[in-house]
């Protein structure tokens, strides 16, 4: 690709080429803000959304679904990005996100809801995974950090934010806001993009063949898997009939998805992503990050409030600690991976998680506030560290016309980590609770009592115990994820050149 953009066309003074690419980053930002908003700013305005349409039955899928519609689309927009670029993609992407949450405004109940909230998934795919493929386009290596670190200061702030925002939208205007929103900040993106992205020409076959029996099979076979994670132990019993059809629909489908896509000329997700032992490494590595995250960000506010009894508010600051150094330590990693290496960095960022995690169920009982919080601050540093340099190390090993698919496979492992982890880590907890409050009651119905007054205050201890095991199995998770970086992943990734 060159040291020169696809933000702007050979031949163009320096001067407006910069700021062309300021006005695409602008757009990146706003896109990221976009799906990061959207996967937060829901949680707080359940109760005002389910007394207007009901369905409190069924709310959870206001999450599940936007989830897995992310999760199951991030692979073909991959593709796709590769196969026709990335403006098409975007734009398109955007535009679906936009008439998802046009609709969400517009819903009558809560299955039309659930359903245009899934439309919206289908659009964020697109944001996510794009955003991160053109911040690799718009760099040279060495600037890439600096892109990435901006790209996660914007999600950590809309991680923040985002509670509070939907908090305030709905007590004093209406929960439909939190959707209308979007259409001026997705309208603001859209036309920075459209007028200032500028991608070079590249050569393109004749034909381009999209595989569209393979993008099918994925949406099918992903969706029906991830179901059955997200609802099994919720629902239903993880041995129970619907959980036991699903799980056998998937692992069919995903035979259907290994046959279509080896007779596929242009496969939507190529063999090559897990032949190559530099993108299966980062794959492992931070789907194994996904699993973990799932502890601190699920169960930490649990523990924060029924355990050291503080409010809402002063647990979610709790919690949103690492959101600060994250970013921050992300933007430093550069200089250390320079000197040692993308790979040597991402373990010592994982071997510090791993043991800050190992920590936290030594924590004094009841404890005091700043201590989970030190902690939280501690483990956002340590995946900055750990992060970053694998996504910058392993875009940078392929070139432009592999990047798209490359950054969809990480990113799709990422998101089904955290889904795992999320199913995984809920039967633990509620398997510790079961096992000391007598084999009554998991880790829901107990802090609702809780919330309520009439749960006995030794159940606090149990909580405690719960989120101890919890921590513990993430810290396992930081260990293979070590593990397979160590193994698995060369110690100098093949970086093509600029």
């Amino acid at each position: 690709m060159g040291g020169t953009t696809p933000a702007i066309r050979g031949g163009a003074a320096r001067r407006p080429d910069t700021r062309r690419r300021g006005a695409v980053v602008a757009a990146l930002m706003l896109a990221m803000a976009l799906a990061a908003l959207d996967s937060t700013v829901v949680s707080t305005a359940v109760p005002q959304i389910v007394g207007d349409l009901g369905g409190f039955s069924v709310f959870s899928w206001l999450f599940s679904g936007y989830l897995l519609a992310v999760t199951v689309s991030l692979p073909v927009y991959g593709k796709l990005s590769d196969t026709f670029g990335r403006k098409p993609v975007l734009v398109v992407g955007a535009a679906v996100f936009l008439l998802g949450s046009l609709l969400c405004a517009a819903a009558w109940n809560m299955g039309a809801l659930i359903a245009f909230r899934i439309v919206q998934g289908l659009g964020g795919g697109a944001l996510q995974g794009t955003v991160q493929t053109l911040a690799a386009d718009l760099y040279p290596l060495a600037e890439r950090p600096k892109i990435q670190s901006r790209l996660s200061t914007v999600w950590a702030v809309s991680a923040v934010a985002g509670p509070g925002l939907g908090g305030v939208l709905a007590a004093y205007a209406d929960w439909r806001w939190i959707f209308l929103v979007n259409l001026p900040i997705g309208a603001a993106a859209l036309w920075l993009v459209v007028r200032h992205l500028h991608e070079p020409e590249r050569r393109r076959a004749p034909r381009a063949r999209v595989d569209w029996a393979g993008a099918l099979a994925v949406f099918a076979g992903g969706g029906v898997l991830l179901t059955a994670l997200v609802q099994g132990g919720v629902a239903w019993p993880w041995l129970s009939a619907p959980s036991l059809a699903l799980f056998g629909t998937g692992l069919a489908l995903a035979g259907v998805v290994v046959a279509v896509e080896r007779r596929a000329a242009e496969p939507i997700i190529p063999g090559w992503v897990w032949r190559r032992r530099t993108i299966a490494a980062v794959n492992l590595a931070l789907g194994a990050l996904g699993l973990l995250m799932v502890a601190p960000a699920v169960f930490l506010p649990t523990y924060a409030q029924s355990v050291l009894g503080l409010a809402p508010v002063a647990a979610g600051f709790v919690l949103s600690v690492w959101t600060l150094s994250w970013p921050l330590s992300a933007a430093l990693s550069q200089h250390v991976y320079r000197r040692i290496g993308f790979r040597d960095t991402a373990l010592a960022g994982i071997g510090l998680a791993a043991l800050i995690l190992c920590a936290f169920p030594f924590l004094p009982y009841p404890g005091s506030w700043w201590q989970p919080t030190l902690l939280m601050l501690l483990l956002g540093g340590a995946l900055g560290l750990f992060q970053l340099p694998l996504i910058v190390g392993v875009q940078s090993t392929v070139g432009w016309s592999e990047r798209g698919t490359t950054t969809a496979s990480v990113l799709f492992c990422r998101q089904t980590g955290q889904t795992v982890g999320a199913s995984l880590f809920g039967a633990v907890a509620n398997g510790v609770l079961a096992a000391r409050l007598g084999g009554a009651g998991d880790l829901d119905s107990v802090t609702r009592a809780w919330d309520a007054g009439t749960a006995p205050k030794a159940t606090r201890r149990a909580i405690a115990e719960a989120v101890h095991a919890v921590y513990l199995g993430a810290a396992c998770a930081a260990a293979l994820a070590f593990l397979v970086l160590l193994l698995v992943a060369p110690r100098r990734f093949p970086v093509l050149d600029d």
